[in-house]
């Protein structure tokens, strides 16, 4: 469970690094990138920790497949709610076949 709150946090920090700064183009693109980066010292010091403890209960191939999950839900929210963008059905059918994907990957 530690390592899914980990990865969850991780996935916040990422997200806002790599999107944050779509919500303000006007800003020079050497700011966004030197803000990205100083967002994402935050996410890996999240991520390496989550990985190494999950290492412990999980495969490489599961944890990969626990952050992808995890990224397409943070990522969801963070659209809809800080982007204002709408989420489309199209959207949620994709990420609907990427959860059966992970069925697959955690089937033994």
């Amino acid at each position: 469970m530690k390592t899914i709150v980990l990865l969850f946090l991780s996935n916040i920090f990422m997200t806002f690094a790599w999107y944050g700064h779509l919500r303000f183009k006007q800003s020079a693109l050497w700011t966004a990138i030197l803000v990205s980066w100083g967002i994402a010292f935050f996410e890996y010091c999240l991520q390496v920790p989550a990985n190494r403890l999950g290492s412990e209960t999980f495969s490489t191939a599961q944890l990969k497949t626990i952050q992808e999950i995890l990224t397409l839900v943070v990522f969801a929210g963070f659209s809809v709610l800080y982007l204002k963008e709408p989420l489309k059905w199209n959207y949620l059918v994709g990420f609907f076949f990427l959860v059966c994907a992970a069925f697959f990957i955690f089937k033994k």
